[in-house]
Formats: structure tokens, C-alpha cells, sequence
């Protein structure tokens, strides 16, 4: 009798183990569904469709891969979709496959507007297919915002857009050196999160990388050079790349620098990747002062104080120590820093040297400052005396972003979000001249186009920068300064002449269009980019004017010119821009890879693996 109540009571046990299980197999199967649209599978399909034109690719110049010049496209309503099977190591577009949402929610299309979706034997698509994209962080009428509580602030995302050469043949901008915006991006993807489209500007991101440009000639503080090819994401369209190239030194060649760090104690400032980086990163610059050079230290929370006055370059260890006692807490007095900070660096000034003032902040000015404008006025009128102000970002969660850009600007200086400890031995180390000795100041860009040979075009980034066509001309106003060493790059997809221009204007009701007067005489000129640029000490700007000629022959495309193209779509794609025509990251991760080139810093091996970060992100 026992043996059977033993053995009853495990039949039992087994029974009600069996049903439990049942049960959470079944609620998990229902959460699954509830949280995800059903997805129905497809059988995999993969045709070479190179082999079956017998076309062949040049797998060593990945623009062979794109062009797919007379293949025909595939993919629609009445086709099957074609992709890569699932679980197959690839860098092309991600697997297709119909799927039948819920509500619409959650969905990102990747197909480009009329076109329907290519694939070639590698696999590369147009841009068709459908995935999962996490959340963005909502946006409000002032700026985009993302985090809990308070979040990180950015300036409003602009869309980039199309202008006739017939309305606008000038395109005018300021240059622009700063790099917050590629660490800062990369700092989001490393965390698993998409960037809020503001957080996305795609001219720091090219100018975060280095590029072959020859070396200036003379005695022009920068050279100056154009390519065009094929854009990899708009067929029929041309991409124009406009680079320039500082002049270099090293900084033992440098004039005595008198450098005033200002640096934000507030409680805000606490975390790891706050206060204790920012020592860290003064650290490695101390280690690279002369004995010309005096540094000082000021500090800001709830009231301003002097931690370090003007030392010496070679009195390490009494700079190191002072570092070392920097401590947070209290709120913030930003306005009231800088004043002090500005005082230090005229009472230190050096005629002819470098005299600049380094804000290291995550941006958090709550008190002492009745406006931003007032702040950013008072940076302004400060820079006339000759002093500087350039500005390390730190931090994330309450991350200023937008109020550092316009500091930074103000303050004829540039921006840079430190993320690391490797970041910062970048600007304050391997960048070190150029980010503190100015070649030229009020550096501004206009480009003419010929009506003749382009209809339209659209800068790409630099939407925060632009000028209109007179300010050109006009010494009196402000625009980007470049450093020793430093590069700008700028890219304009244009539309070739004869070819429609899509600008979403309707036409005008009570004039006719502009018409643009016939040229004066016949040239076989693309564009001119023309360049005016001041002394640091200058009040009068200089001129550069620089002609180009598509060759009649077209070359082949640099690996510099194929991994600019690929930064330039990494930043659409993630600001999901509208003008993005076929862009899709296994066109991105292609050009990136084949842009590798010699790569001695590993720093575009680094973005390939940021931009399949990216990728899966966007998946999930």
C-alpha cells in the first residue's frame, strides 16, 4: 500500500510539473506574439543575377557592386522578394520577408521612394525590406530630447533639401571642425539605443575621419581639392567631395600657449564618465606642455574659484596635484566660471601665442545666467580680445549638446564629446595643435554652379551652418575657424543638367520662374569653390578660388572618396533621412570596408564594426 501511495503521489507530482509547464509555455508563446506582429516565413531565395547576364564584378572597387548597370531590378507585388537565408554571415541587405503587422506600429521600410528593390549576387539591395526599429526618443518643439527625467538636449533635426541651380546657383556655409557628434553617436549605439535624429550631424562625422588631401602650397594656410563619382545611393545623381587640408606643425613649432581649463565641479559631474574623465583626460595634456606654456585651472558649482592660478609647463607635478583635488558637488554657476576664466586668460595673455579657455562640462548651466543668449553674448564679445573658447563635452542623461555647439561657435572655437579615455588622448594628445592653434579664422565655403552642366543640388549636413549668399562678402560675419592640421570635408549630391529637380515647391502663381542668364561665355566648368578665410589676428579676409572640371574620362573612385560616401549614409540611415534614396547599411558596411585603405590608426576598422552595431540595433 505504501509503495502505491508513493507511487500515485509521483504520477501526481509529474502531472502537475507536465501542466505548469504547459502553462508557462503557453503564456511565453502569447507574450511573444503580443509583443511582435506574426512574422510568416518564406523559403529562402537566392538568384546570382550577375552569373545570369554573365556580368562580372570587380570585387577590389566596390562600385562595381552598386552601379548593377543593365540588371534588371527585381522585386515587387508580383515577385518574390530576394535575400539572404537567415543565419548566413553577410554584410548585404538583411533578409526580406512578408510580414503582417498588428496595428503598423514599429515598422521601418527601407524602400526607396519608386524604386523597387535590387539585389545582386553579393547580395547588396535597393534598399527594400522592413525591420523592427527600436523606439526614438521623442522630440518637442525645441529640441530633441532623450533619457529619463530630464534628458539629453540637441538642437532640432533639419532635413537637408534639393535647390534649382536656375533659383540658386550659390551654396553658402561655414566651415565646421568639430567632432561631437561621432562619439556621441557611437556612445548611444554602444548603450544599444538609436541616436535622436539631432544628436545625428553628418559633417562632424566625415570631419572625425582622415582623408588623403594634398598638402597646401605657399604660404595658404590650406589646400583645397574636388572629386566627383557616382552617389552610391541616387542613380543618375553625381557626388561632389570637397576637401580641405590645414597646414601642419608639430607642437613643439607652436607659439607659447596660456590655457585656462574651466572646468564644472557642480554635483551634476559626479559619475565615472564625468569629473574623474575630465581629470584623466587633463592628465594626458599636461604630460605635452612645455616650459613656455602656463596653465590654469578654474572651477564652477555653486560659486567660481581659481584651483590652479597661471603655472608653468614645467611644473608637472604641482598641475597634476591640482588636478588630483578636484572634487564635485553643489549646483552650477556657469556664467559666473566664465567670467573668472576669461579674467585669468587677459591677466596670462601671450601677444602672438595661444590663448584659449577649455570648457569641460556635460553642459548643465541651471543657475547664475539669466539666458542662454545672455551667455552666449558674453562668450562672444570675449572672443575680440583675442582669447578663445573651445569645449569638451562629458556625460550623458542631462548632456547639453545643443547649448555646447553654440558656446563653441561663439566662442570662434570647436566642440568635442569625450566617451573615453581613448577620445580624449585623441583631441587633447594625438590632435593636440590642431585643437589648440588656429591657422584661420572665419573660414567661409560658396560653391557656383554651372547652369550648364548641374540643374540641382543639396549640401549634405552642415544644416546649422549655412549662409546666405551675401554673407560671403561680408568680413563682418562670423563663421568657422581650422586648426593645425585639421580637415574639413563637404559633400553635395547634384543633379546633372537636363535631369528633373524634385524640390516639393509648387510652382508660382503670379510670376514665372527664375531664369538663370546665359553664362557670359561657354565652359566646360562643373562648379567653383570659392573660399574667404581671415588671419587669427586678422580683421580683413583673404579669397581662394578654386575651378572644376570633370575629367572627360571618368578615374576610378578613391578608397577616401568611397568611405566618405558610406559615413554620409551611415548619417541618414540613422536620421532617417528622406533623401536617402537606395542607402542601406550593406551598401554602408560595402564602401566602408573597400574605404578601409591603409587605416594606421584602425579607426575606419572601427567604424565597419559601428556601423553593423548599427545595423543590429536598428533590427532589433
Amino acid at each position: 500500500m505504501r509503495r502505491l501511495l508513493v507511487s500515485l503521489r509521483r504520477t501526481w507530482a509529474f502531472l502537475v510539473a507536465s501542466g505548469f509547464h504547459v502553462f508557462v509555455l503557453a503564456a511565453a508563446t502569447m507574450f511573444t506574439f503580443s509583443e511582435r506582429p506574426f512574422v510568416r516565413e518564406a523559403p529562402p531565395v537566392v538568384i546570382p543575377l550577375a552569373a545570369s547576364r554573365g556580368q562580372k564584378f570587380d570585387m577590389d572597387r566596390p562600385r562595381d557592386i552598386f552601379e548593377r548597370k543593365g540588371i534588371t531590378q527585381f522585386g515587387g507585388e508580383t515577385e518574390p522578394s530576394l535575400y539572404f537565408p537567415e543565419g548566413e554571415e553577410s554584410d548585404h541587405n538583411e533578409a526580406v520577408r512578408p510580414f503582417i503587422p498588428p496595428d503598423g506600429g514599429g515598422i521601418r521600410g527601407r524602400q526607396p521612394r519608386g524604386m523597387p528593390g535590387v539585389y545582386d549576387n553579393l547580395g547588396v539591395g535597393g534598399g527594400q525590406g522592413a525591420r523592427f526599429a527600436p523606439p526614438r526618443p521623442a522630440v518637442n518643439e525645441q529640441a530633441d530630447r532623450t533619457g529619463p527625467a530630464t534628458g539629453d538636449e540637441y538642437a532640432r533635426a533639419e532635413e537637408d533639401r534639393f535647390f534649382r541651380v536656375a533659383d540658386a546657383p550659390l551654396s553658402t556655409f561655414s566651415i565646421d571642425v568639430d567632432t561631437a557628434s561621432y562619439s556621441n553617436v557611437r556612445r548611444f549605439l554602444a548603450e544599444g539605443h538609436l541616436p535622436p535624429p539631432g544628436a545625428v550631424r553628418i559633417e562632424e562625422m566625415l570631419n572625425s575621419f582622415r582623408y588623403d588631401y594634398p598638402a597646401p602650397e605657399g604660404d595658404r594656410p590650406f589646400s583645397v581639392c574636388v572629386e566627383e563619382h557616382a552617389a552610391p545611393w541616387a542613380p543618375g545623381h553625381r557626388l561632389v567631395r570637397i576637401g580641405l587640408r590645414g597646414r601642419e606643425a608639430d607642437f613643439a613649432q607652436a607659439p607659447a600657449a596660456n590655457l585656462v581649463f574651466l572646468v564644472d565641479v557642480s554635483g551634476s559631474m559626479s559619475s565615472p564618465d564625468r569629473l574623474p574623465l575630465v581629470k584623466a583626460s587633463l592628465r594626458l595634456l599636461v604630460e605635452r606642455l612645455r616650459a613656455q606654456d602656463r596653465i590654469s585651472v578654474v572651477v564652477y558649482a555653486g560659486s567660481s574659484g581659481l584651483a590652479l592660478p597661471a603655472t608653468g609647463g614645467n611644473r608637472k607635478e604641482e598641475i597634476l596635484a591640482a588636478i588630483d583635488r578636484l572634487q564635485s558637488g553643489g549646483s552650477t554657476n556657469g556664467a559666473e566660471g566664465i567670467e573668472l576664466a576669461y579674467q585669468t586668460a587677459s591677466e596670462n595673455f601671450v601677444k602672438g601665442g595661444i590663448n584659449r579657455v577649455i570648457l569641460c562640462t556635460d553642459g548643465d548651466f541651471n543657475v547664475g545666467v539669466s539666458s542662454a543668449a545672455d551667455l552666449a553674448s558674453l562668450i562672444e564679445e570675449k572672443r575680440k580680445t583675442g582669447v578663445f573658447l573651445s569645449v569638451l563635452g562629458y556625460g550623458r542623461g542631462n548632456y547639453a549638446d545643443r547649448r555646447m555647439q553654440e558656446l563653441a561657435d561663439k566662442g570662434n572655437g570647436n566642440a568635442a564629446y569625450i566617451d573615453s579615455i581613448d577620445q580624449a588622448r585623441k583631441m587633447l594628445v594625438e590632435q593636440m595643435t590642431g585643437t589648440l592653434w588656429t591657422i584661420a579664422k572665419d573660414v567661409k565655403i560658396q560653391v557656383e554652379f554651372n547652369p550648364a552642366k548641374v540643374a540641382g543640388y543639396r549640401l549634405i549636413g552642415y544644416e546649422n551652418r549655412m549662409l546666405a549668399a551675401r554673407d560671403f562678402n561680408d568680413d563682418r560675419k562670423d563663421a568657422g575657424e581650422i586648426g593645425m592640421g585639421h580637415q574639413v570635408t563637404a559633400l553635395y549630391e547634384i543633379v546633372p543638367a537636363g535631369q528633373e529637380v524634385d524640390i516639393a515647391v509648387d510652382p508660382l502663381k503670379y510670376q514665372p520662374p527664375a531664369q538663370q542668364p546665359a553664362p557670359a561665355a561657354p565652359s566646360n566648368e562643373t562648379l567653383t569653390v570659392k573660399l574667404r578665410f581671415k588671419k587669427p589676428d586678422g580683421v580683413t579676409s583673404d579669397k581662394i578660388e578654386v575651378p572644376f572640371v570633370a575629367p572627360a574620362v571618368e578615374n576610378k573612385d578613391t578608397p577616401d572618396f568611397d568611405f566618405a560616401a558610406s559615413v554620409a549614409m551611415f548619417g541618414m540611415l540613422l536620421r532617417d533621412s528622406s533623401l536617402r534614396g537606395a542607402a542601406n547599411w550593406g551598401l554602408v558596411l560595402e564602401l566602408a570596408k573597400g574605404g578601409i585603405g591603409e587605416d594606421v590608426s584602425g579607426e575606419r576598422k572601427a567604424f565597419v564594426e559601428l556601423a553593423r552595431l548599427a545595423r543590429k540595433t536598428e533590427e532589433r
